[in-house]
């Protein structure tokens, strides 16, 4: 074991030694593929994560809602997880707060529910 890691700390070595810019060049592409990762990719996603969750914390009483199956309706009652909604005909379901879509809820705005009446 002792005489393979000497051949790969000599080979390491020489390689360095035998190129002029080796050092922090060789990694240049490295690290601007993880910088470009991290603004297009990672940096977006987090930033949606974080308005989806508050989007769920703001959720209250009165609330036009529409889940991501496609289900309008009115907020009844707020728990931690959960919501009581309810649909056109005083049909009350109780659906998960991770099942209301921020896309298509529009919070105080008019929904299919509120144009039926």
């Amino acid at each position: 074991m002792q005489i393979r890691m000497n051949n790969v700390i000599s080979i390491l070595l020489m390689s360095s030694s035998g190129e002029d810019g080796g050092g922090i060049a060789s990694f240049l592409p490295l690290i601007l593929i993880v910088v470009v990762f991290y603004f297009f990719m990672i940096r977006p996603q987090s930033k949606k994560a974080k308005e989806t969750r508050k989007f769920r914390e703001s959720i209250s009483k009165g609330d036009k809602v529409v889940t991501i199956g496609g289900i309008h309706g009115k907020v009844a009652e707020v728990k931690d997880t959960t919501v009581m909604m309810e649909v056109e005909g005083g049909l009350k379901l109780k659906v998960e707060k991770s099942a209301l879509s921020k896309e298509y809820t529009s919070g105080q705005g008019e929904s299919e529910l509120s144009k039926g009446k």
